[in-house]
């Protein structure tokens, strides 16, 4: 279970983006990836995650898939993806970060809340 203020990353199976800002303080928010539901390469993995933990992050959700799940498994970071792929993702920074991404029928925007548990996410839009 997590929850924080939101952050956000569009991309494409380019996680450039998103490791950079899992490198960077996240005071306990949460990193909402909107990866298009591409399981072709993963947006993120144990070595990102583990920076992630460090940096204070609560938690990423990814449209998209992860890798090294069993490592993502033991950390205190929450995580909730499409599903995974050992294949590594391009590095170019490509996307942009900080702008609402919808998927789902869910519009996420940067600083609403999102409490997620183990059966599911809702977004607080009140809190604004």
């Amino acid at each position: 279970m997590f929850s924080g203020p939101i952050r956000t990353v569009r991309c494409h199976e380019d996680n450039g983006l998103v490791k950079r800002i899992l490198h960077s303080p996240g005071a306990g928010a949460v990193l909402v990836v909107d990866g298009n539901g591409s399981l072709r390469t993963a947006l993120m993995g144990d070595m990102i995650a583990e920076a992630a933990v460090h940096n204070g992050w609560a938690g990423v959700v990814i449209n998209g898939a992860v890798r090294d799940t069993v490592a993502l498994g033991g950390l205190e970071l929450g995580v909730k993806a499409l599903g995974s792929n050992p294949r590594k993702s391009l590095k170019d920074a490509a996307g942009r970060e900080d702008v609402p991404v919808t998927f789902g029928d869910v519009t996420f925007k940067p600083g609403e809340w999102l409490y997620s548990d183990h059966d599911g996410i809702v977004v607080n839009t009140t809190a604004l």
